[in-house]
């Protein structure tokens, strides 16, 4: 009976790690076009397009585990780097413009490793 218990438990250890996600199954392709919407604004100031809050709410919805929001930020890091003239400023606050809540700051030193969900 005590074999049978250890054996039970290693099953449920086992089914606890496999369950847990390490990997993000959102590519730097799929931040960057869903972000598209976004770069002339992030660039230019000026209206906010309701596509660009969409894009911001869609991505938030995409990245649910801990890999994937870790993903999205080195993604984004990533692309900022690319685009001149953007508007550091308004990258920060973007999120809370469009009204999606993040228990992180949004900028090209955000540490993305420490980002847990």
């Amino acid at each position: 009976m005590a074999f049978a218990s250890k054996i039970i438990t290693c099953l449920l250890i086992l089914a606890i790690y496999i369950a847990t996600p390490t990997e993000s199954h959102i590519t730097c392709g799929t931040v960057s076009s869903t972000m598209a919407q976004c770069i002339s604004y992030l660039t230019n100031g000026g209206p906010l397009p309701s596509s660009c809050c969409v894009a911001v709410k869609s991505l938030n919805q995409m990245a649910q585990t801990t890999p994937d929001r870790r993903q999205v930020c080195e993604c984004l890091k990533s692309a900022g780097k690319e685009i001149k003239g953007l508007n550091i400023d308004l990258v920060a606050t973007l999120p809370t413009t469009c009204g999606v809540s993040l228990s992180y700051p949004i900028g090209f030193n955000t540490n993305c490793d420490s980002i847990s969900i």
